[in-house]
């Protein structure tokens, strides 16, 4: 097998998981997902396209009327003066880890240098890799428990050697923000060394900071439709869509065609049946995402003062996504943060994932940290898990 395939490692979410298979007294907050079904509107949108025998492939890019409904939801979000979206610029996946490797594939060859914001989900890190590119980090700084981008480093780092940016924000796992000021002098920089930025926006809906469109600032907003910019979405997490396994690029136009032949020679095309789920999702999102996004500041306005409270916790609210990133201070008691996750699973029934499988060749700064995805229907589980962690500290 191919080296880079070799040094892959396993997910420690995973790990962590495993620890806990099999355990109905284990309290789950590990993966990033609601607990919420899938609205039952999108679910009968599935059953009424399997009923009536769409069971073939569909177009490589999607179908036709879900790109055009994409762009149009992706154009209604924008701030004033951005670029309007249209199909010709969107591409449906399957799933938004689909199109991250496409976009991936598309943009990074053999050698190619790639500077990767973290702490980011693993994924990010992982498929330039596998392509053979040259991963190097800028990591975010936690400054009371809220994390902040050094921007002076980061675009020291890009240079015109620097083939791809990859970015994600509302970033999985800090619920870090890039601003628009940010967003403008990054836009600006790779313009001037020809660097792709790749932004993974996936949380861009579920965003807690008050703003006109109730999304957070998108390179979109302040891009232009040629610029080297390519962003990842998904319906798993604003439309409650997990399982489904469906996303989308918004990219160039001159770019589109070169990736349906992508999508082609990865998955063919999205089952028809979940792009008639998807499309009922984006047609209904007035019904779903504000009422997901009130309910997730909801549970993270209650976790995360429980866990301020808890002496020798370092947490801060997320400005949007769905987790509270949160550090145990005394390092030399606990150590390695994927030990620390699976004893908590084991000794405490708690289940969270460890701040290392964020971190690309995580050092001593990396220990103690750990995530905690809030989106839980009954905010009683959030108050008993830390009462769980509580008991567990000893307190």
């Amino acid at each position: 097998m191919r080296q880079a395939v070799l040094n892959l490692e396993e997910s420690m979410i995973r790990q962590v998981a495993n620890a806990g298979m099999g355990r109905s007294d284990v309290l789950k907050f590990w993966f990033g997902e609601s607990d919420e079904v899938t609205p039952a509107f999108i679910r009968e949108a599935a059953v009424q396209s399997l009923h009536q025998g769409e069971t073939f492939y569909a177009h490589n890019l999607g179908l036709p009327e879900l790109r055009e409904a994409i762009g149009r939801y992706a154009t209604g979000l924008r701030t004033a003066g951005a670029a309007a979206i249209g199909a010709d610029r969107v591409a449906v996946t399957s799933g938004g880890v689909n199109a991250l490797m496409l976009a991936v594939q598309a943009l990074v060859d053999t050698g190619d240098e790639v500077v990767a914001v973290t702490p980011v989900w693993p994924n990010l890190t992982a498929q330039p890799a596998i392509m053979g590119g040259v991963v190097k980090c800028v990591s975010l700084r936690p400054v009371a428990g809220q994390w902040q981008l050094d921007m002076d480093e980061l675009l020291a780092a890009i240079t015109p050697k620097t083939k791809l940016l990859i970015v994600n924000a509302p970033n999985n796992p800090t619920g870090w923000t890039l601003s628009r000021p940010e967003q403008q002098a990054i836009l600006a920089h790779c313009r001037q060394t020809g660097t792709w930025i790749l932004a993974d926006e996936v949380y861009e809906r579920l965003y807690f900071e008050p703003t006109p469109n109730s999304a957070a600032p998108s390179f979109l907003d302040i891009a232009s439709p040629d610029d080297r910019l390519v962003v990842a979405h998904s319906f798993s997490k604003s439309f409650l869509m997990t399982g489904w396994r469906l996303g989308w690029l918004v990219m160039p136009p001159g770019m589109t065609p070169h990736m349906g032949k992508l999508v082609e020679f990865n998955t063919s095309c999205a089952p028809v049946f979940v792009q008639r789920a998807a499309l009922a999702a984006i047609e209904g999102t007035a019904d779903i995402t504000p009422r997901v996004v009130a309910h997730l500041k909801n549970c993270r306005d209650t976790l995360v003062p429980l866990l301020q409270a808890v002496p020798g916790v370092q947490v801060a609210p997320a400005k949007g996504g769905m987790y509270a990133f949160f550090r145990l201070e005394d390092q030399h008691r606990f150590g390695d943060s994927l030990e620390t996750a699976k004893r908590l699973v084991v000794e405490a029934g708690l289940g969270l994932a460890p701040g290392n499988a964020f971190m690309v060749n995580p050092g001593p700064e990396a220990q103690g940290w750990l995530r905690w995805c809030f989106a839980s229907q009954d905010l009683s589980r959030l108050k008993d898990g830390v009462g769980r962690l509580e008991r567990w500290l000893g307190l």
